[in-house]
């Protein structure tokens, strides 16, 4: 990535602070589910997990991702990668996440 897409991957982080897990209520980002951003020209990659196989809110999240994607400028498409390795777990979490769910540690 060039700087240009490196600012832009960093604002596109920023933008992901906005999509909530509708079951933790807690952003994406501080529940440490975004593993890599990247930024190819107008093309933005997202590598992520979730915290279960299966998700059920899967599609509103990816949705909601696209959205928040899709509002940086300079970036017109998202591709969404899901991994399950490495598996998520609560010590991926922020502490502001752990505070806000009340998880100690």
């Amino acid at each position: 990535m060039n700087e240009t897409e490196t600012k832009q991957a960093n604002e596109v982080m920023d933008a992901l602070e906005s999509v909530i897990d509708p079951e933790l209520g807690i952003d994406i980002v501080n529940l440490g589910l975004i593993y890599g951003v990247e930024v190819d020209g107008t093309q933005c990659t997202i590598t992520m997990t979730l915290t279960t196989m299966g998700c059920p809110l899967s599609d509103m999240i990816n949705n909601d991702i696209t959205q928040a994607t899709e509002s940086v400028d300079g970036v017109e498409s998202c591709d969404i990668n899901l991994v399950w390795y490495p598996i998520w777990d609560m010590t991926k979490m922020s502490r502001f996440a752990k505070i806000a769910l009340g998880i100690h540690g």
